[in-house]
């Protein structure tokens, strides 16, 4: 891979200014003073405060500016901010609350998990005599769910089914996610199959149901009845997105197999998306075919597909597997040119990447540089260092850095404690692999599979192999 020429600028990256038009002096005085408006609350993050505040200052605060501000934030799905101006609306005399208000309240409170408060909106309409709504049934539903409470959102549902109001769409995928988040695998199931039972079920699954099936077999790592799901859409003419595909995509470790997949959206007619794309970056990376990665990511601003940090992230990453140091910094300096500026994340990767070459002294100045960057070292980045000097075989070096890790407050982890034991069993001798390894134990840390296998590994001597069975 050559850096040269690597990742060069786009035009549709620039920024450019953007030419707005107004209808005349009175609709840009009015779109001015509310895009004022929606600035101050998310820099405050405090709806009320400003809203008050106007009111005080007897600045313009008319209908049609809240209703425009609440549509806004439910659109960016900054539910805490709904709640807050809905809240404030509810105590203010001059503002009458009415039944689309209870309702877009009480779905806040549904996204936002608050469940006690969607109790409380909903008994109030109870007794003021509104009639029951599927919107705040779903509603107290989603509050259940998200706040945890799995059985009382299933309760819900079930009240729904039996003496309404009738389930939605929009409650049959909510309520099939609740199950799948809750680990209700065989109620989501049974819930799914009567729904594709054209004679008893109240509605055909969409799109939206089938992907969060994809997504539960995925998780549950059922990877043929995901494919067979992907079939089933074909046949009953439920049209498949990119989303479908990359569901398909996150399956695969194979790249191969994530490339077929890319493949055959590509032939469905389907535009990658920015996920799409990191997905297969990522295959390619995870194979240490940095070239390849490359490309594709080079595909994807070329299609004027913009990139996240995370997309830059995995790129990233690929170069850093193979200690690529050069193409792992072009592509951190790319990302603070275009406005994706590193995160934590981001310059762990970039210290792997020293570490990986080996170049420990361009580790040891980048460790620097991340904490004059404003960015305190983890457990992953002190980790990195560890990593380092245990493959150098400096074991003095080695101790320094954990040490220092100790010294700032961070715990060690399973994969620090794995490094050292195997560290001092390669270096030293099995006692004292054995050692860190019971030292890992009596600090708390579940020793993972990784561990065990490294201890086993060390041990050379029926005496030692004895041991390290009895200790794992």
């Amino acid at each position: 891979v050559v850096c040269f020429g690597m990742l060069a600028p786009r035009k549709f990256m620039q920024k450019r200014k953007k030419v707005e038009v107004f209808k005349d002096a009175e609709d840009e005085a009015d779109q001015k003073n509310w895009r004022k408006l929606m600035l101050e609350i998310e820099e405050t993050n405090s709806a009320v405060d400003v809203l008050k505040s106007r009111k005080l200052n007897k600045q313009p605060l008319t209908k049609h500016l809240i209703v425009g501000t609440l549509i806004r934030f439910k659109q960016l799905k900054k539910w805490n901010l709904v709640s807050q101006i809905l809240e404030w609306l509810r105590r203010e005399h001059w503002w009458d609350f009415k039944e689309l208000d209870l309702l877009m309240l009480i779905t806040a409170y549904g996204k936002l998990g608050e469940f006690t408060k969607a109790e409380r909106v909903l008994s109030y309409m109870n007794n003021k005599g509104h009639p029951p709504h599927v919107v705040s049934s779903t509603a107290l539903m989603e509050a259940y769910g998200k706040g945890g409470e799995f059985d009382k959102a299933e309760a819900v549902f079930r009240r729904m089914q039996l003496s309404g109001p009738e389930p939605s769409a929009l409650t049959y995928q909510i309520i099939l996610k609740i199950f799948v988040d809750g680990n209700k695998y065989r109620e989501a199931e049974e819930l799914f199959e009567k729904l594709l039972n054209e004679e008893a079920s109240p509605l055909k699954p969409d799109q939206k149901m089938f992907h969060m099936m994809i997504y539960m077999h995925r998780k549950g790592r059922s990877y043929d009845k995901a494919r067979k799901l992907l079939a089933a859409m074909a046949e009953r003419g439920i049209p498949r997105s990119t989303v479908t595909y990359n569901s398909l995509m996150s399956f695969e470790t194979n790249y191969k197999e994530v490339a077929n997949i890319y493949d055959e959206m590509q032939r469905a007619n389907l535009r990658p998306d920015v996920v799409s794309y990191a997905l297969l970056v990522n295959a390619y990376g995870k194979a240490r075919r940095e070239e390849e990665a490359l490309a594709v990511f080079e595909e994807m601003l070329d299609a004027g597909v913009r990139p996240t940090r995370k997309a830059y992230n995995i790129l990233l990453d690929a170069f850093a597997i193979s200690g690529m140091v050069e193409q792992a910094r072009t592509v951190f300096k790319s990302m603070r040119r275009d406005r994706c500026s590193p995160d934590l994340c981001s310059y762990t990767t970039m210290l792997s990447a020293y570490v990986n070459a080996p170049d420990m002294a361009g580790a040891e100045k980048f460790f620097e540089r991340m904490k004059r960057d404003g960015f305190e070292p983890n457990v992953v980045a002190h980790g990195a260092l560890l990593k380092g000097y245990a493959k150098a075989n400096e074991l003095d070096k080695m101790m320094e850095k954990y040490e220092a890790m100790r010294s700032v407050g961070i715990q060690p982890n399973a994969t620090i404690y794995t490094t050292i034991m195997e560290a001092f069993g390669r270096n030293v001798d099995f006692g004292s692999g054995v050692s860190w390894f019971r030292e890992m134990v009596s600090g708390s840390v579940v020793p993972d599979q990784k561990a065990k296998n490294v201890l086993l590994s060390l041990a050379k001597t029926t005496e030692e192999k004895l041991e390290a069975k009895q200790v794992v």
